[in-house]
C-alpha cells in the first residue's frame, strides 16, 4: 500500500513527489466523456486529478440524496484510478466555482435566520447530516485504505469570506471522524495577509491560488504560513470565466505556458481548468458585485474546450511539463465527433398563460414569498393577482425582489426590471392601459445566485416583500413555481393556445442518424433556456458572447429528437440552427 504525506515537500512511498494536477468537474460533463476527459489528462503529462464536489447538486432537497448518473462521483473516482491518477478531492460545503450559490444548497435560506459559513448551529447540522452521506463514500478510495485518493480540502478560499476558526475546526474534525485520514488542504489567495491567514487552520496544509507571478506568490504564503511545508497552487488560473454581456477571456497560451514554467520550478499545481464544462441546467453562477451572471459555457479557456477538444494550449502545455516528468501517451477510447445537422423548423408553440395551469399547481397566499420558502429554487415563479373591480393599476413597485421581472397586465406586456444600474427592480412603474379588475402576472426569473462574496445570505429570489399597486401594499396571490423540471415539460400541451410577444415554448423536432455533439444557435430569441429531450442545457441570451449552447451526444439518440425553446421576451423563431461549431466570442 502506497504512503502519502506531507514534510518539507510531498513524499510518495517516501520520495519527493511533485503533484501536476488538473480540474474536471464531473458534474459539468457527461459520464460517458468522463473517461476521455481523464485519458487526455493523463495524455498531458498530468499525474492527478481534482474536483469540487457541490452539496446543492447532490441534496437538492433536505435529506434527498442523489448519487447516480450524472452525480456518481465514486464512479469518476474510479474512471481516475483506473488511468493510473492520483485525486483530489474539495468537498467542502463552499466551492464558489463559478456554481449556483457556491454549491450551497438553496433550501438552507429558507431559515429566515441562516447564517453561512460559520458556526451557527442549524448551518453545521446540515453539513454534519449531509458529510454523513458523502464522506463515507470518498473514505474507501483514500491512499492509506489502497486507493488513489491523496488530499482533500476542508474550505475554499474561506479568507475571503470570513475568519471563524471554530468553523474550519469542526470541519476538520467531522472529516476526520468520518474516516478521513489522507493529508487536508485549505486554499486562499495569497496576495492578502488577513485573507491567506484567516483561512487557514492547524492540521490543514494552506494552498494558494493564483494564475500569475509564481515566485511571488510562493514568497507571501511563506511569509503566512504559520509552519513550513510545501508549495502548492491549487488553482493555477490558465484561463478565466465568462458573464453575459461581456467580452469573451482569452488567456494567450504562450504567456499561460511561461506562466506555468516558472511555477513547475517552484512547486506543485493544479490547473484550473483543465476541462471547464457546461454549466447545464440553472446553475451557472454569478461574482458578488458582478452586473451580469455567467453564461452556459464554462469553457474557461481551458486546455481543453468546452467539449474536449486539444488545443495549442494544451500543446503547449504538454511541452512545458515534459521538462519535469516523463510524459506518456495512452490511447483515447471514445469516439467523439461533431456534426452540424443544420436548421430545423418549428412544429409546435405554446404561450406560458396557456399552460400555466396544467404545469404548475399554484400555491395561494396573501401576500408574496420568495421561491425558497415556495420550494422551488430554481428557473421562474409566476405571481399572478387580480385587482377589485373597482380599481385600475396605474403604478406597480416590488419591494424586495431579485434577480428580473416581466409584469403583465391582462396578458399584455407592461414592463420589465432587474438589478442593473439601467432599470432596477425596485423602482415604481407607469402602467398603461390597465382595465378595472385587471389580471396581473409577475414573471421573476432567478439569473443565479451568487457564488463568491459575502453577499450569499442575501440570495433569496422572486419576491420576499411586497408588490405595491397605486403606492399601496396588494395582497392576493396565487404562486406558480417554474423549475421548468422533467415533470413540468411532461405536462406541457403545445396545442393549448399562442400569443405573440408574450414568454412561451416552442417545440423544434429532427432526426439523427447518429448522434454526434452539435450546438445549439438560439439565433432568433433573445432570453430563455433550451431543453434536448427533456435535458435542460442551459440558459442563453442575444447579448453574448456565448451564442451556442453545447449539445454533447449522449443526450441525443439516433432517430427522432426534440428541443424545447423557453424564451421570455416574446421572440418567435421559426427554425433553429445546429451547427458543428461553438461560438463564445
Amino acid at each position: 500500500m502506497a504512503v502519502f504525506e506531507i514534510s518539507d515537500c510531498f513524499r510518495l512511498d517516501g520520495e519527493p513527489f511533485q503533484i501536476i494536477s488538473g480540474s474536471i468537474h464531473y458534474f459539468r460533463i457527461v459520464p460517458e466523456y468522463w473517461r476521455d476527459r481523464l485519458e487526455k489528462l493523463v495524455n498531458m503529462g498530468c499525474n492527478a486529478v481534482e474536483t469540487y464536489i457541490p452539496w446543492n447538486y447532490h441534496e437538492p432537497e433536505r435529506g434527498k440524496f442523489l448519487w447516480e448518473g450524472n452525480r456518481d462521483v465514486c464512479r469518476f473516482i474510479e474512471t481516475a484510478q483506473e488511468l493510473g491518477l492520483y485525486v483530489i478531492l474539495r468537498p467542502s460545503p463552499y466551492i464558489c466555482a463559478e456554481w449556483e450559490f457556491g454549491g450551497l444548497p438553496a433550501w438552507l435560506l429558507k431559515d429566515g435566520n441562516m447564517r453561512l459559513r460559520c458556526s451557527y448551529k442549524p448551518y453545521l447540522d446540515a453539513v454534519e447530516e449531509y458529510y454523513s452521506q458523502l464522506i463515507p463514500k470518498l473514505v474507501p478510495y483514500q491512499i492509506t485504505n489502497g486507493g488513489r485518493v491523496i488530499l482533500m480540502q476542508i474550505e475554499n478560499e474561506y479568507g475571503y469570506y470570513g475568519n471563524d476558526k471554530a468553523y474550519l475546526r469542526f470541519l476538520r474534525d467531522t472529516m476526520r471522524r468520518l474516516g478521513v485520514t489522507v493529508p487536508l488542504v485549505t486554499s486562499d489567495g495569497p496576495w492578502k495577509e488577513s485573507a491567506f491567514r484567516s483561512g487557514s487552520v492547524e492540521g490543514a496544509l494552506p494552498t494558494g491560488n493564483f494564475g500569475s507571478a509564481a515566485q511571488w506568490q510562493f514568497s507571501q504564503m511563506e511569509k503566512f504560513s504559520e509552519a513550513a511545508g510545501p508549495l502548492m497552487c491549487m488553482e493555477f488560473w490558465n484561463g478565466w470565466f465568462d458573464a453575459w454581456g461581456e467580452e469573451h477571456h482569452i488567456t494567450p497560451p504562450e504567456k499561460a505556458a511561461s506562466e506555468l514554467d516558472d511555477l513547475l520550478k517552484l512547486g506543485s499545481l493544479n490547473f484550473y481548468m483543465f476541462n471547464g464544462g457546461t454549466n447545464f441546467g440553472f446553475m451557472s453562477g454569478k461574482n458578488g458585485g458582478a452586473k451580469n451572471c455567467d453564461v452556459t459555457s464554462y469553457d474557461y479557456d481551458a486546455p481543453l474546450t468546452e467539449d474536449g477538444q486539444i488545443t495549442p494550449k494544451y500543446k503547449l502545455f504538454r511541452e512545458i511539463i515534459g521538462r519535469y516528468r516523463a510524459v506518456k501517451e495512452i490511447p483515447l477510447t471514445t469516439d467523439i465527433r461533431r456534426r452540424a445537422y443544420g436548421k430545423i423548423p418549428c412544429c409546435a408553440k405554446a404561450d406560458l398563460f396557456s399552460v400555466i395551469n396544467s404545469i404548475s399547481e399554484p400555491e395561494i397566499s396573501p401576500y408574496p414569498v420568495s421561491m425558497e420558502e415556495l420550494g422551488s429554487y430554481y428557473g421562474y415563479v409566476l405571481y399572478r393577482t387580480k385587482l377589485p373591480e373597482w380599481e385600475s393599476a396605474e403604478t406597480i413597485r416590488l419591494e424586495d425582489a431579485a434577480d428580473r421581472v416581466q409584469c403583465f397586465v391582462d396578458g399584455r406586456p407592461a414592463f420589465s426590471a432587474d438589478n442593473s444600474e439601467l432599470c432596477n427592480i425596485g423602482e415604481e412603474f407607469a402602467v398603461t392601459e390597465s382595465k378595472k379588475g385587471a389580471v396581473i402576472d409577475l414573471l421573476c426569473e432567478n439569473t443565479g445566485r451568487e457564488n463568491f462574496g459575502t453577499g450569499l445570505e442575501k440570495q433569496r429570489k422572486g419576491i420576499c416583500g411586497s408588490v405595491k399597486v397605486n403606492d399601496c401594499r396588494h395582497y392576493g396571490f396565487e404562486i406558480f413555481g417554474l423549475p421548468l423540471d422533467e415533470r413540468q415539460l411532461e405536462k406541457l400541451d403545445l396545442e393549448s393556445g399562442y400569443m405573440p410577444g408574450v414568454p412561451a415554448f416552442y417545440k423544434f423536432e429532427f432526426t439523427a442518424d447518429e448522434p454526434c455533439d452539435t450546438f445549439l444557435d438560439t439565433g432568433g430569441f433573445s432570453r430563455g433556456c433550451a431543453f434536448v429531450n427533456g435535458h435542460n442545457i442551459g440558459r442563453f441570451r442575444d447579448i453574448g458572447p456565448q451564442k451556442r449552447l453545447y449539445i454533447p451526444a449522449p443526450l441525443l439518440k439516433a432517430g427522432k429528437n426534440t428541443i424545447i425553446i423557453f424564451e421570455t421576451e416574446g421572440k418567435d423563431a421559426d427554425s433553429l440552427l445546429l451547427s458543428d461549431q461553438p461560438c463564445l466570442g
